[in-house]
């Protein structure tokens, strides 16, 4: 999966953190609250988002209804996995991104270890 552009990124943000189905007239009104934004903008990126894979879409009367097709967790997830990938030396890439980290998100890292080996134990 490919990383987001700016555009694509305040979208899927915004349909993230609602939790809900949304039209671009709805994404659009909260964009506006910030910057100014063509209605037209707002669709042909989620119109991009659609084709992409990231947004499904339904049709409410005239409007289509966009909703993700991942969460924002396993968004992120893809690409760490993608740039692991891409790395010649992941666990060199592993240890340095791990040395960056704050002691919570360390202790985050252990606990999702942890869960993961208990449910591969299963």
């Amino acid at each position: 999966m490919r990383q987001l552009g700016e555009l694509e990124a305040e979208i899927m943000h915004r349909l993230w953190a609602w939790g809900r189905p949304a039209t671009a007239r709805d994404v659009l009104a909260d964009i506006n609250k910030q910057r100014p934004l063509a209605y037209s903008t707002v669709k042909t990126v989620a119109d991009i988002l659609h084709r992409k894979g990231m947004l499904t879409r339904h049709k409410e009367g005239r409007a289509w209804v966009y909703t993700p097709t991942c969460t924002r967790q396993q968004y992120t997830a893809s690409q760490m996995q993608d740039a692991l990938e891409d790395n010649p030396d992941p666990a060199g890439a592993l240890a340095s991104f791990v040395e960056r980290i704050s002691p919570a998100e360390a202790d985050a890292l252990r606990s999702a270890l942890r869960a993961v080996k208990r449910r591969s134990a299963e």
